[in-house]
């Protein structure tokens, strides 16, 4: 039996194939804590600086394998949630490319995701009021600050699918591209984020993330609390040299 995902590390950049491509690479508990134990991984290797989630075989992901799910299988962990990855996506960035269906909790994972890439075959949609359940994977969480109010309550609420042609329109996707470069593209976004320094790009994605919650009077406070120590670093200094010397910088990390 072949693994359920796979995990390949390019250089700096790490790539998760989500690798069952005979079930449209539906989500069962194998494939969360795989995808969990690449994603803890990744967060622990200092040499990683950027992540893309993917699925094998011209799909992204059809959502929650149905079949486990009548076996009374719960495709989720208990750090990250479902998929091992949308209750707490990791620190670094993380790019999704799809290609073909991102359906259910498929959408969910691309939308736990930093930038999304995807080809302009590419279909997106929370179809769960269609089968009596609920989108908890974050989609009802996540999809109304992506994209407008009205279209996001339609999708929610009426399971339809959204082309990719519209979802970048309406600024959900970083790149839209030609069926079957998703990946390519998406290695290319990452190679521009890991050429970055990897405390600043850390640093930026959390105050990206979180500064929405933050009361308005806090927020320089809490943002100078994660950028000061991010001045303060080696890298910083690392980065003012190498501008000045006309040189590509060498990132330690610290």
């Amino acid at each position: 039996m072949s693994d359920p995902v796979l995990v390949t590390d390019d250089g700096p950049v790490r790539v998760i194939t989500i690798n069952r491509p005979h079930a449209r690479n539906a989500v069962d508990l194998a494939v969360a804590e795989a995808i969990e134990q690449a994603i803890d991984s990744y967060e622990e290797n200092p040499g990683l600086r950027a992540a893309v989630i993917t699925g094998a075989e011209g799909t992204f992901c059809a959502g929650m394998d149905l079949k486990a799910f009548l076996r009374g299988e719960r495709p989720s962990t208990p750090r990250r949630g479902f998929a091992g990855l949308v209750e707490r996506p990791p620190a670094k960035p993380i790019i999704a490319a799809v290609e073909g269906y991102a359906l259910a909790g498929g959408f969910e994972i691309v939308l736990a995701c930093d930038l999304i890439v995807a080809a302009e075959t590419a279909v997106f949609a929370l179809p769960e009021v269609q089968r009596g359940l609920v989108a908890a994977g974050g989609g009802l969480l996540r999809l109304h600050h992506r994209l407008p109010y009205h279209l996001a309550m339609e999708l929610a609420i009426t399971g339809r699918r959204l082309g990719a042609a519209d979802a970048h329109a309406h600024g959900l996707l970083n790149r839209l591209v030609p069926a079957g470069e998703a990946l390519t593209a998406a290695l290319g976004l990452a190679r521009e984020v890991a050429a970055n320094g990897p405390l600043a790009v850390t640093a930026s994605k959390k105050i990206m993330t979180e500064s929405s919650h933050w009361p308005p009077e806090e927020a320089f406070d809490r943002q100078r609390a994660i950028s000061e120590p991010v001045r303060a670093s080696e890298d910083a200094r690392e980065g003012a040299r190498a501008f000045t010397e006309k040189r590509a910088p060498v990132w330690q990390g610290r």
